[in-house]
């Protein structure tokens, strides 16, 4: 690597991230409602009817995805038997529910990424597991645990008021429910929110669209995973380039008459290398406890400075772990004159190198290829893994249309233009992604109302505060799963939720079998576990002034209190895991205070 390469790659980077910048930031992705309200309906499961709820739980779980679901089993094996589920689809999964796009796959290995398995005996079928059998994966825990005997599907919460006289949480939906629970769970999830890209003329198009959340299998046929045979005559466009895209367009590559790919910024595709996994590797691997230490192993190679023996997993996450920290040891040019580049950019010039050549190895026409050549630092954005994304840019049906940076100009009765090119097409689909970076009450739906009357988005107008990520001062018996403030910068946000479940579960089991009814966080305690958590200042620095524009600093703009990267978190993934771990079985619960009222 030559000095030159080194000032050539570093300015390219410049250029790109500059081209995509504008000043509305997040403020570009408009949500699925109003006009476009019927696009968030759901085209998986009929709704049924029901009458209102006018009753009581012990604890209702908002959110039936992999956080919902891990409370809900968690709970049940604590004892905590009347658990009420609450979610706006037609039954469990989350992001799975929705995410039914054609080859929908995790990116985590499903050993560590599919929750319960050694509980439920499960063993997967890939070592990348697909959307349909992680759905699966996600309705054989509520059979197992009976989540669905009290579960309320197509149901948005509304509302939710701490009632002080009562001790108990009230709570409202969009179907006329009026019942109240001791304890509420909140597992609502980062990824839940659809948006659309803020394209003028985006409501005038005359053809199909939909969100690749929201697949229409009526429209594209065969919802089973074979050929999507109803789009042999159709001329369709895919507008993004990300996650939802790279793992749909070689479905769509080989189906459509013709497809558009409409890209703003290219990903970067690591090889998958999926495969089967052997049923008699997995008896040998699989004894007591053997998620677990798999779990731990991954995020000790993830997070840790020092390092296990072995590394399980062996994937391209933990080979991109161990590039950052043997970054220092790139050597750099004889005649280099950048001593201001630390060796984590020479890494990263290195590795960028090695993906731009399987660009150019894979797809035939240079063009093309060279379009597809991710230009920024690699942590801006999350990575992609597929063996087939590029490869469709060879079949004779697909065309990649870049837009330089700039995104889709506008849409029309008929189609999309790019740079004054109009493209005709019968169908739209929206790989747009969902909400990064608003606050999370407006994701939720509702904004939860504490003692006094406090609203969570006033105690968090300058930015999530709690002790755990769990737990919130002023908002007694509420919960949350998810990973905001707690063990944040790592890959594998099942293992997060996990944790942050068994937690929830156990506070919650501590407080019915003692006979308290109130659970509530100090102050003191919510201040001093922020004190001890933050972000690095170099790395906020980094993100919002030579990332290009992402869900990870806010499409470019200033980070504000509420994105993705802004929430404080623990340093180390599994110091944090093992710091709960210790927590809760100490039985002290250090932080909360239980009472026992005399009613």
């Amino acid at each position: 690597m030559s000095s030159q390469k080194v000032s050539e790659h570093v300015a390219k980077v410049a250029a790109e991230r500059a081209k995509r910048l504008r000043p509305d930031g997040i403020d570009q992705y408009p949500t699925l409602s109003g006009e476009f309200a019927p696009m968030n309906e759901d085209p998986f499961t009929d709704r049924i009817e029901r009458e209102p709820y006018r009753d009581h739980v012990t604890v209702a779980v908002i959110g039936g995805g992999f956080a919902g679901l891990m409370t809900g089993a968690h709970l049940k094996e604590a004892g905590v038997s009347d658990v009420r589920m609450v979610d706006t689809g037609g039954d469990f999964g989350g992001t799975w529910y929705w995410n039914r796009y054609p080859g929908a796959q995790c990116d985590i290995a499903s050993m560590i990424y599919l929750p319960l398995l050694e509980e439920t005996g499960y063993v997967p079928t890939e070592w990348y597991a697909r959307g349909p059998e992680i759905l699966e994966h996600c309705q054989r825990i509520g059979k197992q645990y009976g989540l669905y005997e009290k579960a309320l599907f197509h149901t948005r919460v509304t509302g939710l008021d701490w009632d002080e006289s009562a001790r108990l949480w009230s709570v409202r939906t969009d179907r006329g429910d009026e019942f109240t629970a001791q304890f509420v769970s909140l597992g609502l999830g980062h990824l839940s929110v659809p948006k659309l890209p803020g394209i003028p003329g985006i409501e005038t198009f005359e053809g199909h669209a939909f969100h690749a959340s929201r697949w229409d299998y009526a429209y594209t046929g065969d919802p089973s995973g074979g050929p999507l045979g109803n789009l042999r005559d159709k001329r369709v466009a895919i507008i993004g380039t990300g996650a939802t895209a790279v793992q749909c367009v070689p479905h769509l590559a080989t189906a459509c008459q013709e497809l558009f790919v409409f890209q703003r910024t290219p990903s970067v595709i690591q090889v998958r290398d999926n495969r089967p996994i052997d049923p008699e590797w997995f008896a040998r691997i699989s004894t007591p406890g053997w998620q677990q230490r798999w779990l731990d192993n991954y995020a000790a190679n993830m997070t840790s400075a020092e390092q296990p023996a072995e590394d399980l997993i062996n994937d391209g996450w933990t080979a991109m772990a161990r590039m950052w920290r043997h970054a220092d040891e790139v050597p750099r040019p004889d005649s280099d004159t950048h001593e201001e580049l630390a060796g984590a950019y020479y890494a990263d010039i290195e590795k960028m190198g090695r993906l731009h050549a399987r660009v150019e190895e894979t797809v035939k026409d240079a063009r093309t290829a060279e379009l597809l050549k991710p230009w920024y630092w690699l942590p801006c954005k999350r990575m992609t893994f597929h063996d087939e994304y590029l490869n469709a840019f060879n079949e004779p049906t697909v065309r990649l249309v870049d837009t330089d940076g700039k995104g889709v100009e506008r849409i029309t009765p008929r189609g999309v233009v790019v740079d004054g090119t109009e493209y005709e097409v019968d169908c739209i689909i929206y790989a747009s992604g969902f909400e990064v970076g608003t606050a999370p009450t407006r994701r939720a739906g509702f904004d939860p109302v504490g003692r006094d009357g406090r609203r969570l988005s006033e105690h968090w107008t300058d930015g999530m505060r709690t002790m755990h990520g769990l737990h919130v001062h002023g908002f007694p018996n509420a919960f949350l799963v998810q990973s905001l403030t707690g063990g944040t910068r790592f890959s594998n946000l099942a293992h997060n939720l996990s944790e942050a479940a068994k937690t929830v579960a156990t506070a919650i089991a501590h407080a019915v079998t003692t006979g308290a009814d109130v659970v509530e966080l100090t102050r003191q305690a919510e201040d001093a576990w922020m004190s001890n958590v933050g972000v690095d200042p170099e790395w906020r620095t980094f993100l919002g002034t030579e990332c290009t524009p992402g869900y990870s600093n806010n499409e470019g703009t200033d980070l504000g209190p509420h994105s993705l990267w802004d929430e404080a978190e623990f340093p180390d993934g599994l110091g944090f895991f093992r710091h709960l771990q210790e927590w809760r079985d100490s039985g002290k619960f250090d932080g909360l205070e239980f009472h026992r009222s005399d009613r």
